[in-house]
Protein backbone atom coordinates (compact mmCIF):
# COMPACT_ATOMS: atom_id res chain seq x y z
CA UNK A 1 0.00 0.00 0.00
CA UNK A 2 2.89 2.36 0.31
CA UNK A 3 4.06 2.23 -3.16
CA UNK A 4 0.05 2.95 -3.79
CA UNK A 5 0.41 6.17 -1.57
CA UNK A 6 3.84 7.05 -3.47
CA UNK A 7 2.72 6.69 -6.54
CA UNK A 8 -0.54 8.74 -5.68
CA UNK A 9 1.66 11.38 -4.51
CA UNK A 10 4.44 11.60 -7.64
CA UNK A 11 0.86 11.58 -9.98
CA UNK A 12 -0.58 14.68 -8.13
CA UNK A 13 -3.82 12.62 -7.83
CA UNK A 14 -6.21 15.79 -6.17
CA UNK A 15 -9.33 17.19 -5.88
CA UNK A 16 -8.89 18.80 -9.52
CA UNK A 17 -8.49 15.56 -11.43
CA UNK A 18 -11.11 13.82 -9.87
CA UNK A 19 -13.67 16.53 -11.51
CA UNK A 20 -12.29 16.25 -14.49
CA UNK A 21 -14.94 14.97 -17.26
CA UNK A 22 -13.57 11.36 -17.83
CA UNK A 23 -14.49 9.61 -21.39
CA UNK A 24 -13.16 5.89 -20.40
CA UNK A 25 -12.59 4.07 -17.25
CA UNK A 26 -10.08 1.97 -17.84
CA UNK A 27 -8.91 -1.02 -15.27
CA UNK A 28 -6.59 -3.43 -16.31
CA UNK A 29 -6.45 -7.17 -14.72
CA UNK A 30 -3.23 -8.57 -14.88
CA UNK A 31 -3.63 -12.68 -13.79
CA UNK A 32 -0.48 -13.63 -11.15
CA UNK A 33 -1.41 -16.49 -10.15
CA UNK A 34 0.58 -19.73 -9.84
CA UNK A 35 0.80 -20.82 -13.35
CA UNK A 36 2.58 -17.60 -13.96
CA UNK A 37 6.13 -18.05 -13.48
CA UNK A 38 8.82 -15.45 -12.68
CA UNK A 39 9.76 -14.79 -16.01
CA UNK A 40 6.31 -14.63 -17.44
CA UNK A 41 5.33 -11.91 -14.56
CA UNK A 42 7.99 -9.92 -15.90
CA UNK A 43 6.90 -10.02 -19.83
CA UNK A 44 3.70 -9.35 -18.50
CA UNK A 45 4.38 -6.41 -16.60
CA UNK A 46 6.92 -5.33 -18.95
CA UNK A 47 4.03 -6.20 -21.58
CA UNK A 48 1.26 -3.66 -19.97
CA UNK A 49 4.38 -0.95 -19.88
CA UNK A 50 5.22 -1.59 -23.49
CA UNK A 51 1.68 -1.00 -24.37
CA UNK A 52 1.14 2.00 -22.66
CA UNK A 53 4.57 3.06 -24.58
CA UNK A 54 3.30 2.45 -27.79
CA UNK A 55 2.97 5.73 -29.50
CA UNK A 56 -0.25 4.73 -31.26
CA UNK A 57 -1.77 3.95 -27.36
CA UNK A 58 -0.15 7.49 -26.40
CA UNK A 59 -1.96 9.08 -29.26
CA UNK A 60 -4.96 7.60 -28.42
CA UNK A 61 -4.69 8.58 -24.64
CA UNK A 62 -4.27 11.72 -25.17
CA UNK A 63 -6.32 12.24 -27.93
CA UNK A 64 -9.09 14.50 -25.82
CA UNK A 65 -7.55 16.20 -23.05
CA UNK A 66 -10.66 18.00 -22.20
CA UNK A 67 -11.72 14.65 -20.75
CA UNK A 68 -9.00 12.35 -20.44
CA UNK A 69 -8.92 8.47 -19.53
CA UNK A 70 -8.77 7.46 -15.91
CA UNK A 71 -6.62 4.14 -15.86
CA UNK A 72 -6.18 1.71 -12.72
CA UNK A 73 -3.97 -1.74 -12.37
CA UNK A 74 -4.69 -4.50 -10.36
CA UNK A 75 -2.87 -8.02 -9.71
CA UNK A 76 -5.35 -10.79 -8.83
CA UNK A 77 -4.66 -14.51 -8.02
CA UNK A 78 -6.27 -16.24 -5.23
CA UNK A 79 -10.18 -15.32 -3.57
CA UNK A 80 -8.54 -13.16 -0.96
CA UNK A 81 -5.73 -11.83 -3.21
CA UNK A 82 -5.86 -8.93 -5.21
CA UNK A 83 -3.54 -5.97 -5.05
CA UNK A 84 -3.49 -2.55 -6.61
CA UNK A 85 -0.40 -1.67 -8.74
CA UNK A 86 -1.53 1.50 -9.76
CA UNK A 87 -4.37 3.17 -8.13
CA UNK A 88 -6.99 5.08 -10.51
CA UNK A 89 -4.99 7.90 -12.23
CA UNK A 90 -6.06 10.97 -15.00
CA UNK A 91 -3.44 10.18 -17.84
CA UNK A 92 -3.91 14.04 -18.69
CA UNK A 93 -0.40 14.45 -19.20
CA UNK A 94 2.96 12.56 -21.20
CA UNK A 95 4.26 13.07 -17.89
CA UNK A 96 1.63 11.34 -15.84
CA UNK A 97 1.78 8.41 -18.03
CA UNK A 98 5.53 8.22 -17.79
CA UNK A 99 5.08 8.06 -14.07
CA UNK A 100 2.52 5.00 -14.75
CA UNK A 101 5.67 3.14 -17.24
CA UNK A 102 8.14 3.33 -14.75
CA UNK A 103 5.86 2.40 -12.13
CA UNK A 104 5.13 -0.90 -13.99
CA UNK A 105 8.86 -1.43 -15.26
CA UNK A 106 9.85 -1.24 -11.33
CA UNK A 107 7.07 -3.32 -9.63
CA UNK A 108 8.08 -6.78 -8.28
CA UNK A 109 6.64 -9.64 -8.02
CA UNK A 110 5.11 -10.06 -4.35
CA UNK A 111 4.14 -13.63 -3.13
CA UNK A 112 0.73 -14.43 -4.12
CA UNK A 113 -1.68 -17.12 -3.39
CA UNK A 114 -1.72 -19.89 -5.91
CA UNK A 115 -5.00 -20.12 -7.14
CA UNK A 116 -7.02 -18.75 -9.85
CA UNK A 117 -10.40 -17.01 -8.51
CA UNK A 118 -10.92 -15.74 -12.20
CA UNK A 119 -15.02 -14.61 -10.97
CA UNK A 120 -13.43 -12.88 -8.01
CA UNK A 121 -11.66 -10.93 -10.51
CA UNK A 122 -14.19 -9.49 -12.19
CA UNK A 123 -16.25 -8.40 -9.12
CA UNK A 124 -13.22 -6.82 -8.11
CA UNK A 125 -12.95 -4.80 -10.99
CA UNK A 126 -16.25 -4.30 -11.41
CA UNK A 127 -16.52 -2.47 -7.44
CA UNK A 128 -13.17 -0.42 -8.80
CA UNK A 129 -15.11 0.70 -11.45
CA UNK A 130 -18.00 1.55 -9.58
CA UNK A 131 -16.06 4.44 -8.51
CA UNK A 132 -15.89 6.58 -11.99
CA UNK A 133 -19.60 5.78 -12.60
CA UNK A 134 -19.52 9.68 -14.42
CA UNK A 135 -16.83 8.01 -16.89
CA UNK A 136 -18.60 8.24 -20.53
CA UNK A 137 -17.90 4.54 -20.75
CA UNK A 138 -16.38 1.69 -18.18
CA UNK A 139 -14.23 -0.95 -19.27
CA UNK A 140 -12.81 -4.31 -17.17
CA UNK A 141 -9.73 -5.35 -19.41
CA UNK A 142 -8.66 -8.85 -17.72
CA UNK A 143 -5.96 -11.11 -18.31
CA UNK A 144 -5.82 -15.01 -17.42
CA UNK A 145 -4.07 -17.84 -18.23
CA UNK A 146 -6.16 -20.71 -17.13
CA UNK A 147 -9.78 -20.82 -16.05
CA UNK A 148 -11.31 -20.66 -12.92
CA UNK A 149 -10.52 -23.09 -9.94
CA UNK A 150 -11.78 -21.05 -6.87
CA UNK A 151 -14.23 -19.23 -5.36
CA UNK A 152 -17.81 -18.51 -7.43
CA UNK A 153 -17.44 -19.15 -11.17
CA UNK A 154 -17.30 -16.22 -13.98
CA UNK A 155 -21.11 -17.31 -14.90
CA UNK A 156 -22.19 -16.97 -11.37
CA UNK A 157 -20.81 -13.52 -11.01
CA UNK A 158 -21.45 -12.17 -15.17
CA UNK A 159 -25.24 -11.42 -14.65
CA UNK A 160 -24.24 -8.98 -11.72
CA UNK A 161 -21.23 -7.73 -13.37
CA UNK A 162 -23.12 -7.14 -16.41
CA UNK A 163 -25.60 -5.10 -14.26
CA UNK A 164 -23.19 -2.88 -13.30
CA UNK A 165 -22.71 -1.35 -16.89
CA UNK A 166 -19.32 -1.93 -17.27
CA UNK A 167 -17.69 -3.95 -20.44
CA UNK A 168 -15.34 -6.90 -19.76
CA UNK A 169 -12.80 -7.77 -22.49
CA UNK A 170 -10.24 -10.51 -22.11
CA UNK A 171 -6.82 -10.86 -23.14
CA UNK A 172 -6.51 -15.10 -23.16
CA UNK A 173 -2.86 -15.82 -23.01
CA UNK A 174 -1.67 -19.55 -24.14
CA UNK A 175 1.12 -21.51 -24.42
CA UNK A 176 4.74 -20.21 -25.13
CA UNK A 177 6.52 -22.93 -26.49
CA UNK A 178 5.14 -26.55 -26.12
CA UNK A 179 8.61 -28.12 -26.37
CA UNK A 180 9.62 -26.40 -22.71
CA UNK A 181 7.03 -28.78 -21.48
CA UNK A 182 4.46 -26.07 -20.13
CA UNK A 183 1.44 -27.32 -19.99
CA UNK A 184 -1.18 -25.79 -18.14
CA UNK A 185 -2.47 -24.73 -21.20
CA UNK A 186 -2.78 -26.93 -24.12
CA UNK A 187 -5.70 -25.43 -26.21
CA UNK A 188 -5.82 -22.13 -26.56
CA UNK A 189 -8.84 -22.01 -28.58
CA UNK A 190 -10.64 -23.91 -25.79
CA UNK A 191 -9.75 -20.78 -22.78
CA UNK A 192 -10.81 -18.50 -25.43
CA UNK A 193 -14.45 -20.47 -25.88
CA UNK A 194 -14.77 -20.23 -22.42
CA UNK A 195 -13.42 -16.13 -21.41
CA UNK A 196 -16.00 -15.85 -24.45
CA UNK A 197 -18.74 -17.57 -22.75
CA UNK A 198 -18.39 -16.78 -19.58
CA UNK A 199 -16.36 -14.03 -18.47
CA UNK A 200 -16.50 -11.28 -21.10
CA UNK A 201 -19.73 -8.70 -20.86
CA UNK A 202 -21.21 -6.17 -23.14
CA UNK A 203 -22.20 -5.28 -26.57
CA UNK A 204 -19.09 -4.65 -27.99
CA UNK A 205 -16.63 -6.89 -25.22
CA UNK A 206 -14.36 -9.39 -27.59
CA UNK A 207 -11.48 -11.66 -26.33
CA UNK A 208 -7.77 -11.00 -28.21
CA UNK A 209 -5.38 -13.97 -27.58
CA UNK A 210 -1.90 -13.82 -26.90
CA UNK A 211 0.78 -16.90 -28.19
CA UNK A 212 2.63 -17.09 -24.53
CA UNK A 213 3.81 -14.55 -22.65
CA UNK A 214 6.25 -13.14 -24.61
CA UNK A 215 3.36 -12.30 -27.50
CA UNK A 216 1.70 -10.64 -24.08
CA UNK A 217 2.81 -6.88 -25.21
CA UNK A 218 2.15 -7.03 -28.75
CA UNK A 219 -1.67 -8.27 -27.86
CA UNK A 220 -2.16 -5.79 -24.80
CA UNK A 221 -1.30 -2.98 -27.53
CA UNK A 222 -3.31 -4.39 -29.75
CA UNK A 223 -6.50 -4.30 -27.38
CA UNK A 224 -6.03 -1.01 -25.91
CA UNK A 225 -5.98 0.36 -29.56
CA UNK A 226 -9.61 -1.13 -29.86
CA UNK A 227 -10.62 -0.41 -26.69
CA UNK A 228 -9.81 3.05 -26.67
CA UNK A 229 -10.22 3.35 -30.57
CA UNK A 230 -13.53 5.17 -31.44
CA UNK A 231 -14.84 7.41 -28.51
CA UNK A 232 -13.12 10.65 -29.70
CA UNK A 233 -15.47 10.87 -32.63
CA UNK A 234 -18.37 9.14 -31.63
CA UNK A 235 -18.96 11.88 -28.60
CA UNK A 236 -17.80 14.55 -31.09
Amino acid sequence: MIRVAALALVLGLGAGSAQAECRQALALALDVSGSVDAREYRLQMGGVAAALDDARVRDKLMAMPSAPVRLMIYEWSGPADQAIIIPWTTIDSEATLDGVIATLQATERRDATPGTALGVAMIEGARHLRQQAECWKRTLDISGDGKSNLGPRPREVKERVAASGITVNALVIGIDNPGMGDIRQSDIGELSSYFRAEVIVGPEAFVLTALGFADYARAMTEKLIRELDGLVLSRL
